[in-house]
């Protein structure tokens, strides 16, 4: 198995002597399994174990189930009552022969109420409504193969594209690392910059003392911890992908993931002490959120 998305459709058709049936399966992201089940009156017992059959194929998402039903089409949905059309035929007769109407048409007749009845559907019995709903089952069945094997083919894309923005990610770490290398010295040189224009010309602290200040500086800008946790949630993230690979979901634990990203770069930007390294921090942020965007749709 692979990643799945939690987006696709599948369809499916079926049919007895009677009538006909389609299910429709539609899937969109969603925090846990949600179920909706739509189908005709009458066939209700149906829906507690359409509804066991999706939480046997999904673990997550939005999914919509939705049953249509047709007559055949050999089925005679109207017939005619002969009785009724017998009786306005002799009425229709007699006055004629007294030259009081003009002779009947077949569609006058047809209009004529009572004449033209809707047929009434006779229940089928037990054995043929159990074969015809076991067989619709079978048919949700199809339908939830071909919904999982769209959400398969989706998840292969996204895949990809959790590979991309992580990848960036790393880069991004890579640069950030080289450029939190020089801040210890960078530091020291703002700090030496800024006491001489207070102290305007006087001598400057001494060694030791600067030393000092640069050290807690340095400390409360050290932003090294944040990149190797950054790295450390790349690392876990790939572990997540693999453990998707082997059927389980991991759509919530990756979300809850981009948040501790999110936190860690938050944080970088925060304790930079160079334009360059905050420049940085915010491609991070920018690279978190495109992350996070896709695994929403993560199963």
């Amino acid at each position: 198995m692979a990643l799945a998305s939690m987006t696709g459709y599948g369809r499916a058709e079926g049919a007895d002597a009677q009538v006909g049936w389609t299910w429709e399966a539609r899937s969109v992201n969603g925090k846990a399994l949600e179920i909706r089940c739509r189908v005709p009156s009458g066939l209700d017992r149906i829906e507690s174990q359409a509804r066991a059959m999706v939480g046997k194929h999904f673990k997550r998402g939005s999914i919509n189930l939705t049953l249509t039903v047709a007559r055949g089409a050999g089925a005679q949905p109207f017939r005619i009552n002969r009785d009724l059309l017998q009786m306005a035929l002799q009425t229709l007769d007699e006055l004629q022969r007294g030259g009081k109407v003009a002779p009947p048409t077949a569609d006058g007749l047809l209009r004529i109420k009572g004449v033209v009845e809707a047929e009434e559907q006779v229940s089928p019995d037990p054995e043929t409504e159990q074969a015809r709903e076991s067989a619709m089952l079978k048919t949700l069945e199809a339908a939830l193969k071909r919904l999982a094997e769209a959400r398969a083919a989706e998840g292969a894309h996204l895949n990809e594209v959790l590979q991309q923005h992580l990848g960036r990610i790393n880069g991004l770490c890579e640069v950030a690392t080289a450029s939190a290398g020089a801040q210890p010295a960078a530091i020291r040189e703002r700090l030496q910059r800024q006491l001489a224009d207070l102290l305007g010309g006087t001598p400057p602290l001494n060694e030791d003392r600067l030393a000092q200040e640069v050290a807690m500086l340095v400390q409360k800008a050290d932003v090294r911890e944040e990149i190797d946790r950054l790295r450390a949630h790349i690392q876990q993230a790939n572990d997540l992908l693999r453990a998707a690979g082997r059927g389980e979901p991991i759509g919530r634990k990756f979300d809850f993931l981009c948040q501790e990203f999110n936190r860690e770069a938050n944080t970088l930007c925060s304790k930079a002490a160079e334009i360059e390294l905050t420049r940085i921090g915010i491609d991070l942020k920018s690279a978190i959120e495109q992350l996070r965007e896709q695994v929403q749709n993560v199963e």
